[in-house]
């Protein structure tokens, strides 16, 4: 796996060395019936579906990490602090060379979002990542995308999100 001090968003990264452990924490926290699979197509979710026997996975592209262009596999203390600066002042807005800024994510997971809700499932599996994850916190909750490093996405956490035609309605519960 690439360590913490790495900027990595939608490379394909080498699992975490807990995978085969993490695969049996899903497997007895996740509930199961689900309609419809949606995964990220980077590598690591494909992976984790498999391993999960998703089945009719549907990989969806606005499910994909954000993509840090240039400063993909750079470690952070290698990447230009000018440029770092800049973009850590507004994240939000501001595009890494070559890649995406938050808003650009923000957009791709809203978009999915906003379909999702018109589609008639009643139980959905999404596959992503920690990004798209805060995205839709974000989203559902109204919170500002500044704050978005506020909301916490730990390692190996579930959500289970209640997403209803009417967005007054939304609800989330976290699974440990």
């Amino acid at each position: 796996a690439v360590g913490k001090d790495t900027c990595y968003g939608q490379t394909d990264v080498p699992l975490a060395h807990t995978f085969l452990q993490d695969i049996l924490h899903y497997k007895t926290q996740l509930p199961i019936g689900f309609d419809a699979v949606f995964c990220s197509p980077l590598q690591r979710c494909k992976d984790l579906a498999m391993a999960l026997n998703c089945q009719n996975i549907v990989y969806e592209p606005a499910l994909m990490e954000m993509n840090f262009g240039d400063w993909e596999l750079k470690k952070w203390n290698n990447i230009n602090p000018n440029d770092l600066d800049i973009w850590m002042q507004d994240f939000v807005n501001t595009k890494t060379p070559n890649g995406e800024n938050l808003q650009d994510l923000f957009s791709r997971m809203q978009f999915f979002l906003d379909n999702l809700r018109l589609q008639p499932y009643k139980k959905v599996l999404i596959i992503t990542h920690a990004g798209t994850i805060r995205c839709m916190w974000a989203y559902l909750l109204a919170i500002p995308l500044h704050n978005i490093f506020k909301i916490p996405v730990g390692f190996n956490e579930i959500f289970a999100f209640t997403i209803t035609q009417n967005p007054n309605f939304d609800g989330i519960r976290q699974m440990k």
